[in-house]
């Protein structure tokens, strides 16, 4: 049976429709446009979602747990907890990210999350893994953040790809500083398996960061955060970062981990093309103070805050919140903010033809806003959550 959204707005996001209709069909969006222009078909489920805007389903491509659980745990019950999380803020995709940890403990998370991934399952009440986010082991001493110095590894095509295998294939992002030894060589061979290589917990000057973009990468992971810092005569990877079209750049927009004014700068640079939003969160999201864990890591969440050693360790910021605060920190038009959420991440993982868009063959991923950017409303595959 056909389902029919309708809405007082509608965002594609690249287009808005005023006085909305959204036709269902298999999974499937049919069907987009005016009350007036669309046709609805007999017997079909009729919702009628009043003065709200519909949009594309978020995505977050950066993401380690949340209510108390943990992507690293991967176990099929940890995963739903953190999917029903995801969806009640509006997230339909998601990229499991794993974190630095002994080389068997990540192995068997791998296998795990590949799992998932591969069991395309559609919950309308959870958000579905699009493909798993590798932050580690080939990241930098210098700008190691929270990963533990102990399980950092050489750049190494041959554990790239015990751990590529390991997954089922299902690698999707992975961080690496490019200044590494041997990280040239991984970022080409990675980029070949179609996989998007981000810069990133990197000491890189500029000219390293020049030669990883030149050898395949194409992103950049929480832009200023765990890099070297600019300096006028020293402009290093956030100065490639910031100038540089070929690439795309995520950031946390929470107002801890970078300065709303540095939010405001970060969008000016990289545009409404290339500026992604993610929120880095973990598994003290959703949840009250205490003490949390980032794969192995024990964080403590206090009003806001995730620090472990003194040091900030992820985020409790959830994907909608974001929207709403890149809004005000770029002062963003709610459709441009989406954009950052929904479109762009997915032409990062090469989905945008079927993901983070409304139209016509688009999985119908949708998340329902009020007027003032709360959700309201989450579909997965064409399921309605609490349905």
């Amino acid at each position: 049976m056909a389902i029919v959204l309708t809405a007082r707005q509608l965002l594609t996001p690249l287009e808005r429709i005023d006085d909305a209709v959204l036709v269902i069909e298999d999974r499937i969006i049919a069907d987009i446009g005016t009350r007036e222009g669309v046709t609805i078909p007999s017997g079909a489920r009729l919702i009628n979602f009043g003065d709200a805007i519909l949009t594309p389903g978020l995505i977050d491509i950066h993401i380690h747990g949340g209510a108390g659980r943990d992507v690293m745990d991967a176990s099929e019950e940890g995963l739903a907890v953190i999917e029903r999380q995801m969806a009640r803020h509006g997230v339909t995709g998601y990229c499991p990210t794993t974190v630095t940890a002994p080389i068997d403990s990540t192995l068997h998370a791998l296998e795990n999350l590949g799992r998932a991934i591969a069991g395309k399952y559609i919950h309308g009440d959870r958000a579905h893994p699009l493909g798993i986010h590798l932050e580690g082991p080939f990241l930098s001493h210098a700008r190691r953040g929270v990963h533990s110095p102990l399980y950092l590894q050489a750049a190494s095509l041959q554990l790239f790809h015990r751990m590529r295998e390991a997954a089922g294939g299902h690698v999707s992002i992975m961080t690496i500083a490019p200044e590494l030894d041997g990280a040239l060589d991984l970022i080409a061979d990675a980029t070949r398996c179609g996989i998007c290589v981000s810069i990133g917990h990197s000491n890189a000057d500029l000219e390293h960061a020049v030669a990883g973009i030149r050898a395949g990468a194409r992103h950049a992971t929480h832009t200023f955060n765990a890099m070297r810092r600019f300096d006028h005569r020293d402009p290093g990877l956030l100065g490639t970062i910031l100038t540089d079209d070929a690439i795309t750049a995520d950031i946390i927009a929470d107002g801890l981990h970078v300065w709303p004014e540095v939010v405001d700068l970060f969008v000016r640079a990289k545009g409404l093309d290339r500026a992604i939003l993610i929120t880095d969160g973990i598994s003290a999201t959703g949840m009250p103070d205490g003490t949390y864990h980032l794969g192995l890591y024990q964080v403590q969440l206090r009003e806001g805050r995730c620090e472990s050693h003194g040091k900030l360790a992820g985020s409790v910021l959830t994907m909608d919140r974001a929207v709403r605060n890149v809004m005000r920190f770029a002062r963003l038009r709610f459709q441009d903010a989406i954009r950052l959420a929904t479109l762009n991440p997915a032409r990062v993982l090469g989905l945008e033809k079927r993901k983070g868009v409304v139209q016509a063959g688009a999985d119908a991923d949708v998340a329902v806003f009020s007027s003032d950017g709360h959700v309201r409303q989450t579909i997965v595959g064409g399921v309605i959550a609490g349905n």
